[in-house]
């Protein structure tokens, strides 16, 4: 009996020896730097606008969501080099009266890593324009109304990816009777075509 408990102690220091060597490994593998990482919500700036000051009860508008992306940061596009990246993504919690007709994610941009210098990743750099495209149905509340978006993402440097993370951001716009006067609004984001796929 005295026997297996020694023997028993003994695996236990081994298997504690063993998971601190593994612990340890991990440590030596993971890339320079990977412990100064900023936190993941950090990392981008989310801004929304809408395309009609005010929207008119039976009219389409557009919602978007410009994504600002912190330098030396970059993140999987809405359609990722492989199946195993987190896409990024804008999920709208509609109120009553507004209908979600098409989401819109522009074309990512080709680039090699360090981790994958062969193949190259469609990421999103820089800044980048995600649409909602809408409908301010007849049922729609008159007045302010806000569009809460969910923008799911995961942020990558050249050496480590951050913990995927989901970003509340407010669409904040203002409902009219159907009729009523508007005008185009933020030209600079509702005119801007979509970038095509390019290698770097």
């Amino acid at each position: 009996m005295r026997f297996r408990l020694v023997s028993g102690c003994a695996a236990i220091v081994l298997t504690a020896a063993s998971f601190s060597f593994f612990v340890a490994r991990r440590a030596d593998a993971m890339p320079q730097g990977a412990g100064a990482l900023p936190n993941a919500a950090a990392v981008v700036k989310p801004h929304a606008y809408v395309s009609l000051a005010p929207v008119p009860r039976g009219k389409a508008f557009e919602a978007a969501v410009v994504v600002d992306i912190a330098r030396g940061f970059h993140m999987n596009s809405h359609k990722p080099s492989d199946e195993y990246l987190i896409p990024t993504t804008i999920a709208p919690q509609l109120p009553a009266g507004i209908k979600l007709v098409d989401t819109i994610y522009p074309n990512g941009r080709l680039e090699k890593f360090a981790f994958s210098p062969t193949k190259p990743l469609d990421v999103y750099t820089g800044s980048v324009t995600l649409k909602l495209k809408l409908l301010a149905q007849a049922n729609a509340a008159l007045g302010a109304t806000t569009i809460p978006v969910i923008l799911r993402y995961q942020a990558c440097n050249d050496a480590a990816c951050l913990p995927p993370v989901k970003v509340p951001v407010n669409v904040q716009l203002e409902v009219a009777a159907g009729g009523a006067k508007s005008q185009p609004s933020h030209p600079e984001v509702f005119s801007t075509p979509a970038p095509t796929n390019l290698l770097k």
